[in-house]
């Protein structure tokens, strides 16, 4: 089996997509271990959620930081601290700024099928709420590698998930996360067995360009 994934989680709120990663670990579906949780915003159920299964958890606020470049510079030096593998972007609403060193090495999820429904101010019920004002059948999660333009990068996997005429955006909400719940650790583990090695590589050469 291959080595453990050493993962740092950015968060900023209620911290369901790394409890599904604890819970993933813990059952032996997912090859991981979360090295550190960082969080853009302070006293949020995300820094608890890692507290009560010891993990180490830092706030950068980003109202403390003038701008992106500074804010993700902070959040660079922990991750660069704990020698994480790879960086899950775990229902983060900030910019990170992906440096050089990073690239092919953060993933992002969005709720739904990219490249609809995606681009900045595109989170959350946000996006469900779209979903359903556009008359959409389906919908869905995207796992992408991120690069530093919002919801864009290399698609690695995605699930699908029927919209009903009677859906609300709670309903298309809780269908559309039972599919993170699997498309998440599905990636991660992918990274682990190598098998986005070649994507990670063409990521670093376009930035080179």
């Amino acid at each position: 089996m291959p080595e453990k994934v050493r993962l740092g989680a950015l968060i900023s709120g209620e911290g369901t997509t790394i409890q599904n990663f604890i819970d993933k670990i813990r059952s032996g579906t997912l090859n991981a271990e979360i090295a550190v949780v960082i969080s853009s915003r302070p006293n949020v159920k995300g820094l608890e959620r890692a507290r009560l299964a010891g993990i180490d958890r830092y706030v950068v606020n980003r109202k403390d930081y003038a701008e992106d470049a500074s804010f993700s510079q902070a959040i660079t030096e922990i991750l660069d601290r704990y020698k994480v593998d790879l960086v899950t972007l775990a229902g983060f609403l900030s910019f990170y700024e992906i440096p050089d060193k990073y690239l092919g090495r953060v993933m992002n999820i969005h709720p739904a099928l990219l490249p609809k429904h995606g681009g900045k101010g595109f989170y959350g019920d946000k996006v469900h709420r779209t979903v359903l004002e556009s008359g959409a059948t389906e919908s869905g999660c995207t796992v992408h590698f991120a690069d530093n333009v919002y919801d864009h990068g290399p698609i690695i996997t995605q699930r699908r998930v029927p919209v009903f005429k009677d859906d609300t955006i709670e309903t298309l909400r809780r269908r559309v996360f039972e599919e993170e719940c699997v498309a998440y650790p599905q990636a991660i583990n992918m990274f682990a067995e190598g098998k986005l090695d070649d994507i990670a590589r063409r990521i670093r050469s376009a930035r080179k360009k």
